[in-house]
């Protein structure tokens, strides 16, 4: 989307746009280009499509470049765009919290599992960042009672951004988890911060320069955790957390150690250990 004399037209603008995020290590160029343009033109991808040869206003142009310019500074996608994707949702997303993701949907998918056939679970999720986890429970079991925590401030109005755009009711708290929690649940959720210090270099740069760090390391964490979930979680609760690749045998073991049963770990849409889930006795 270099600039030119005359005028743009959406086909120059998508082979433009591709060609910018291509050399700028961006794997699926066309895919996240067709995307961004939508976004910024009001139109489905078939509607680009369809009207290849329709020139763009100035304003549109504009709008178009600065998007795919974010986008080539390896900003998140779905900062870029403002919005995302999760279960049956769409989400509002930018800086103040984690990039919903899909291996997250099966730890969605494993907690409606846990709670199937209690009518009105007490459920709480720990590190609600957007809310994805807690309002696709209250989506998908409407009796539900949730309580989304969250340490952070900035989260926590996202998270109420989200709830009020979807339409639907959680119990939105500010706390940490080694804070005192009001209540007993039937199920207590989390996608806490798993990466090591050392290994957040490594992380592609969408998430290392731009996710929140607070909800991305955390050394501990998802050990107190299991800890404090035993003191909060109903004689037969359940607990399930998404953590890193390679982290699901040991913390299986350390759930079995602190007095958990049926100890379960569960693999993603990849095939790699995912989720470990286990019931308090």
């Amino acid at each position: 989307m270099s600039p030119s004399a005359g005028p743009v037209t959406l086909r120059e603008a998508l082979a433009g746009s591709t060609d910018y995020l291509a050399r700028r290590g961006i794997e699926r160029a066309r895919f996240e280009s067709e995307l961004i343009l939508s976004q910024a033109l009001g139109l489905t991808r078939i509607q680009i499509y369809m009207d290849l040869d329709r020139p763009l206003s100035p304003e549109e142009r504009e709008h178009s470049r600065a998007l795919v310019e974010r986008r080539g500074k390896r900003e998140p996608l779905a900062y870029v765009l403002g919005e995302w994707g999760f279960r049956r949702l769409k989400l509002k997303t930018d800086a103040r919290a984690l990039v919903p993701r899909p291996e997250t949907e099966i730890l969605v998918e494993r907690a409606l599992a846990l709670i199937e056939g209690l009518e009105a679970p007490r459920v709480l999720d720990i590190g609600t960042g957007s809310g994805a986890i807690a309002l696709a429970l209250a989506d998908e079991h409407p009796g539900a009672r949730i309580v989304a925590l969250d340490s952070s401030t900035d989260a926590l109005a996202l998270a109420r951004e989200n709830a009020e755009a979807c339409e639907l009711e959680i119990e939105l708290r500010q706390g940490d988890i080694r804070d005192p929690i009001e209540g007993e649940f039937d199920l207590v959720v989390s996608n806490p911060p798993y990466v090591l210090p050392e290994e957040i270099e490594a992380l592609e740069p969408e998430v290392r320069d731009w996710e929140p760090r607070e909800a991305l390391v955390g050394v501990g964490v998802p050990e107190v955790l299991a800890e404090r979930s035993s003191e909060l979680l109903v004689p037969g609760g359940w607990l399930a957390v998404e953590l890193g690749e390679g982290q699901q045998s040991a913390y299986a073991a350390l759930l079995g150690n602190l007095g958990y049963q049926t100890v379960t770990i569960t693999l993603d849409l990849s095939g790699r250990e995912r989720v470990v889930e286990a019931r308090w006795p």
